[in-house]
């Protein structure tokens, strides 16, 4: 009983502390944004160069009400999502092409080892001759920039399993399509799941230069606007909303990686 009592006290005493500290993150961002308020409301921060705060929440209320937010916000979502499927696809099959064999690895990975160091803003021109300006080119930009972090991740995880789990999986008797399904796939999975958490924040990333090529909606189009009639507080929410996007993309790939690698010790509690 005396151990149990002392076990709930150390952790109440913690409690506090654990709510200080989280407190404490919170001094500084809360400190720049009221530095901010105050230097625009003063006239040190013109509205031109950088909207106040309090200007940006009520320009984010206005495009939520008037549903213009959630419109192009929609429009972006699904650019993303579409490239985002085409490069995982491309990516996993180019990786599992070269990672599997050594005559896939010396016909698929030096192409690729060249085209991801090109930026896409270089690409951009030749995507919208090939292409034209529609929806085309930006789902293939985000589709290309997503490709390479899910091919490299997912090569070296599965040039990097364990020979003890494959001489393993030989002894038992496993046919090389069941090795690989069984032994090969789910070691290289952490790898994978590096590279699908990567990919998420790179589509958003590339997002931003697609929706550069002549976009009539998403967020590039409302940020195109607001540059246009010098909106900075439009420009600063639908940055704010960018990271939001990262942010959650991330926060998903957590949730994943918790379901889908709880086999692994370093994910029981």
């Amino acid at each position: 009983m005396a151990t149990g009592s002392l076990t709930e006290t150390t952790s109440f005493s913690k409690a506090p502390k654990a709510w200080r500290i989280a407190g404490q993150r919170w001094i500084s961002p809360l400190a720049l944004l009221l530095l901010w308020e105050a230097g625009s409301r003063s006239g040190l921060i013109p509205a031109h160069v950088l909207a106040a705060p309090s200007t940006v929440l009520r320009s984010l209320w206005s495009l939520v009400v008037s549903g213009e937010l959630l419109a192009n916000l929609t429009v972006s979502l699904a650019r993303v999502l579409a490239g985002l499927a085409i490069g995982v696809a491309v990516g996993s099959a180019l990786a599992l092409t070269a990672g599997l064999s050594r005559l896939g690895e010396g016909l698929v990975d030096p192409p690729l080892q060249m085209l991801r160091t090109l930026p896409a803003l270089a690409l951009t021109p030749l995507f919208i001759v090939w292409f034209g300006i529609g929806e085309t080119p930006k789902v293939a930009l985000i589709a290309l920039g997503v490709t390479f972090p899910i091919y490299l991740n997912l090569f070296n995880g599965i040039r990097g399993v364990d020979v003890k789990l494959i001489e393993a999986g030989r002894t038992l008797g496993l046919s090389h399509s069941e090795l690989i399904r069984e032994v090969v796939l789910p070691a290289a999975l952490p790898s994978f799941l590096v590279g699908f958490r990567y990919a998420l924040s790179v589509s958003v990333l590339v997002l931003v230069v697609a929706e550069s090529i002549n976009a009539s909606a998403g967020l590039g189009y409302l940020i195109n606007n607001a540059r246009d009639y010098l909106r900075t507080d439009i420009i600063v929410v639908c940055l704010v909303l960018y990271a939001l996007l990262g942010l959650g993309a991330d926060n998903l790939v957590r949730v994943l990686e918790r379901h889908a690698l709880a086999w692994r010790p370093a994910f029981i509690k």
